[in-house]
């Protein structure tokens, strides 16, 4: 009953498509910029699930991913229960190509009996990739010919496209389900992108144009960071309200918009990740000083310095001594006292030279 249900089903709607003369598209999000990056999708769970699931569904090496993406403590099990329908943010490897994005090798789907490249698009993958798409990047010659235990390349949506596209900051794409009923004013609003910028990036002019069930490149900012551009990290790109484990685990980086979009990293207190060649982690001290990292010492009454994060190579994890003003009390105060003597300046002139 299963089999004939999926059959008729993935006859039915492939029939469809074509009669209604819908492209499958290029593979992935525009891209033109860097070759590789870090990139998200929303995947809407079809049923109840758990962490570990979906580890082995987009083939992610460990949980601690999953749960910096979408800002879960990070002693969250990997049996922990998600329920129907849920998004949830998946990170991806990138890698950019011809002037688009997909994910970089992974996933792979093994083929199960009774599956079909529409279901697999549809059903397990939740829309995130037409069926068209898959048999484009696997060579499929027939898509209603596929065998139990086939290794399927799913090209999930990516750019890697950043600079200048939210004014000067940095952003990291997100793969966007759209939902029914949406308008782009809607999703600009729910995801704090510009509206203008939506519409450029999708290449549409108006929301008849917006297609529900379809995938939605929604650039989210990022916080700005030390990270150098020779690091193994490089570009370390974290949008708000989520963290990351860099440097082989032993670096926690989070982005919260109300410390001014700058990323604020820390020791982890995690054990270097299992396919590092790392025992312990690195030192984290910043040079000639005693600070380590994330650690602040205020200096010359004003300002204040800070042990910052700035990359990782092969045996070190780099950082850097950012110094900026502690705070705008200061500046305030000065301004405030200026203002006060020159009043107090006036009168006196007024005294001695009276009109």
């Amino acid at each position: 009953m299963k089999m004939k249900m999926k059959m008729k089903m993935m006859m039915f709607v492939i029939c469809a498509c074509v009669l209604a003369g819908k492209s499958s598209g290029l593979l992935g999000f525009k891209c033109s910029q860097r070759s590789s990056c870090q990139s998200l999708v929303g995947y809407k769970t079809p049923n109840a699930t758990s962490i570990f699931h979906l580890m082995n569904l987009f083939h992610l090496s460990d949980s601690n991913s999953i749960l910096a993406a979408n800002n879960l403590p990070s002693s969250t099990p990997s049996n922990y229960t998600i329920q129907p329908l849920d998004i949830v943010n998946i990170p991806i490897p990138c890698r950019c190509s011809n002037g688009s994005g997909v994910s970089d090798g992974v996933p792979i789907y093994r083929v199960q009996k009774d599956d079909g490249l529409f279901w697999i698009a549809n059903y397990v993958y939740m829309g995130l990739v037409t069926y068209q798409q898959i048999q484009e990047a696997n060579g499929i010659q027939d898509p209603n010919l596929i065998l139990v235990g086939d290794r399927l390349s799913i090209p999930l949506p990516c750019s890697c496209d950043s600079d200048h596209i939210v004014s000067a900051q940095r952003v990291i794409h997100y793969a966007h389900i759209v939902e029914d009923g949406t308008t782009v004013e809607s999703i600009a609003h729910n995801f704090g992108t510009p509206t203008d910028v939506l519409y450029n990036l999708n290449g549409i002019s108006n929301n008849s144009q917006l297609i529900a069930q379809t995938v939605f490149d929604v650039p989210l900012k990022a916080c700005n960071s030390w990270v150098s551009s020779t690091s193994a990290d490089y570009p370390l790109l974290v949008p708000n309200g989520t963290y990351v484990f860099t440097a082989n685990s032993c670096v926690k980086c989070k982005c919260n918009a109300a410390n001014n979009w700058t990323l604020e990293c820390e020791p982890s207190g995690l054990p270097p990740a299992a396919n590092s060649s790392w025992s312990t982690c690195p030192s984290m001290l910043c040079d000639q000083t005693t600070l380590s990292l994330s650690n602040t010492t205020t200096t010359s009454g004003c300002n204040t310095s800070t042990c910052s994060y700035s990359g990782f190579s092969n045996q070190t994890i780099m950082t850097t001594l950012s110094t900026c003003p502690a705070s705008d009390n200061y500046g305030t105060t000065i301004s405030l006292s200026w203002k006060y003597m020159l009043i107090a300046l006036h009168l006196v002139m007024l005294i001695v030279y009276p009109l």
